[in-house]
């Protein structure tokens, strides 16, 4: 018998036949694939696109064309840019991340992946991947559009991408931590509501010296002022490393992915 297999073991090896060895692929590559599911299934949506993409452009578009908003001295665009930009990463590592994110918990889907030979903080890291290359794709497109309206960005890109990085950080904790807590449809309705709101208070289309000195106050500490009020720092006025807007994105950061790995239910 022992003889018997042993030839038989020889021959499938001569010929290039293998046994098959089940069990999960190697963690990077669950990750990899699992980011470009949650890409894909987010470029085929079409409410997410609206959020994500299109109303940020059509925003930079209707406010440097038009004369609405006192945007103070300059083009209006070289003022407009960074706001959006700021604008877009909100869009998608919160109000996106958070519908679908909540959406997802509701029908059972977290609950299934969660069971997978994925863990679940690569599945958190799937996701991350998938808002940044998301946020890479609006900020190609953004800046391509600000660039033909005549926008004359200059700076320290390095600060560039530690408030992009950070942001999207500080987001992402956010809109996990609200898909988490509350159920999907209370998900939607928030996440849209702190989109609008945040989009008119915070230094987005409206500067933040338009509103009462108390509330200038309270507004910059948000984290889309913070985000919005570093960019065009270092885009419209040359200036070196935001080290303030960084430190409150930081601490948004911190405190929100805290709190969503603390209390994220997954059913």
């Amino acid at each position: 018998m022992t003889s018997a297999t042993t030839s038989a073991d020889s021959a499938d090896s001569a010929t290039g036949a293998y046994a098959p060895k089940p069990g999960a692929a190697p963690l990077p590559r669950m990750i990899v694939a699992q980011a470009a599911l949650e890409t894909r299934m987010l470029l085929r949506n079409g409410e997410q696109l609206l959020l994500t993409v299109v109303i940020p452009a059509l925003l930079l578009l209707l406010f440097s064309s038009v004369d609405i908003v006192d945007t103070g001295a300059g083009e209006a665009v070289d003022f407009l840019a960074p706001g959006v930009l700021a604008l877009a990463v909100m869009s998608t590592a919160f109000t996106g991340q958070a519908i679908a994110t909540g959406f997802e918990r509701r029908y059972g889907v977290l609950k299934r992946l969660a069971s997978s030979p994925l863990p679940r903080w690569g599945l958190m890291t799937a996701k991350t991947l998938s808002v940044l290359v998301t946020e890479i794709l609006q900020v190609i497109l953004l800046t391509a559009i600000a660039l033909a309206l005549g926008w004359s960005p200059h700076g320290n890109p390095v600060a560039v991408l530690l408030l992009l990085v950070l942001g999207t950080a500080a987001f992402s904790g956010l809109g996990l931590l609200m898909a988490g807590t509350l159920k999907a449809e209370a998900t939607l309705a928030a996440a849209n509501l702190v989109f609008l709101l945040l989009l008119v208070g915070g230094g987005v289309i409206v500067p933040l010296e338009k509103f009462p000195s108390a509330a200038q106050d309270v507004l910059a500490l948000l984290p889309i002022s913070a985000l919005s009020d570093g960019l065009r720092d270092v885009l419209q006025h040359g200036a070196g490393v935001p080290w303030g807007d960084l430190g409150i994105l930081a601490g948004w950061a911190v405190v929100a992915l805290a709190a969503a790995g603390r209390f994220f239910r997954w059913e």
